[in-house]
């Protein structure tokens, strides 16, 4: 990217260093080499972006077949907040502002509703939770996924910034990230229920069902859900019925216990006939239970495209 921004600014007649760029560290692997993409970037870098909902999707992917994996536990509650995700982040903070960049805070994927005062109420109430943490862990700025966020985001960044344009001056040297912070994923407590297992299977449907018909991101169940909040739903979905993970009330996540449920969630979105749900289900079934993890849903579905 470095070799293609200086060959445009050359062919454009630009000064170096006009062209700038956001780089979001989406994998595990990236928040390894995070000082690394800003040296080489460093005439063109903006900052960082903590593309949570990728990151996550890459840790559960990269650590699947360790000795020592995990279950990770329902999908709503892998937060922001657990161990292995605020060592992400406060290392993405120190690594920026230590090298003059600006620390992007990640898409908050609550979507706000104009019709229910009760949906609404409670979105706005979880992004202000969010911005307000991530002003505070020393961000500069962040995402929103709807316009109708960003002055609640704006309100939460100029508390704890008041008149400066960034928090630079936070070098984030009384924070210690090891490497082990990044790779453990064990949550004291994280337990799986049947709840979470409707949730990850509605989820993937509907989303499949979205991009078959042409829609990358869709809302659903009012948050807007990309490939990379699919994959996370799918991905759980396979590491528990291969490791035969057991929901709180005892049962094994089995293939029958899938099927069943997918079979009620298919129902309630409106049944195989519907858009085009019944492709969707058939992916979605190849994705859990082929015992060959698939490394993405997307390349899967291509040719499914019209």
């Amino acid at each position: 990217w470095n070799d293609v921004f200086d060959f445009l600014e050359g062919e454009l007649g630009l000064e170096r260093g006009t062209i700038r760029a956001t780089v979001l560290i989406e994998t595990v692997l990236a928040a390894f080499e995070m000082d690394e993409i800003l040296y080489e970037l460093r005439e063109h870098a903006a900052g960082l972006n903590a593309g949570r909902w990728d990151y996550l999707f890459s840790a559960i992917k990269t650590f699947r077949s360790a000795a020592d994996a995990v279950d990770l536990p329902d999908r709503g509650s892998l937060t922001m907040t657990l161990p292995f995700m605020r060592a992400y982040t406060d290392l993405l903070v120190r690594t920026c502002h230590r090298r003059g960049a600006h620390a992007i805070g990640g898409m908050a994927a609550f979507i706000p509703s104009r019709r229910d005062p009760e949906v609404n109420a409670t979105a706005l109430a979880r992004v202000r939770e969010d911005k307000e943490r991530e002003s505070r862990d020393g961000f500069d700025g962040t995402w929103v996924a709807h316009p109708d966020l960003v002055p609640i985001a704006t309100e939460m960044f100029d508390a704890v910034l008041g008149p400066r344009p960034n928090q630079k001056d936070r070098a984030g040297d009384d924070l210690e990230v090891h490497a082990t912070d990044l790779t453990d994923l064990r949550i004291e407590g994280a337990t799986v229920t049947e709840a979470g297992v409707h949730a990850n299977v509605r989820v993937a449907l509907a989303y499949l069902d979205a991009w078959l018909r042409g829609t990358g991101a869709a809302a659903i169940d009012n948050l807007m859900e990309d490939a990379a909040t699919a994959e996370i739903a799918r991905s759980q979905l396979w590491a528990w019925r291969t490791r035969g993970s057991r929901l709180d009330d005892g049962r094994i996540v089995s293939e029958a216990l899938y099927r069943a449920i997918r079979d009620e969630e298919l129902t309630r979105l409106g049944g195989a006939g519907e858009g085009r749900l019944g492709e969707a289900a058939a992916l979605l079934d190849g994705l859990v239970l082929d015992d060959t993890f698939a490394d993405f849903l997307t390349l899967r579905a291509y040719g499914l495209l019209e």
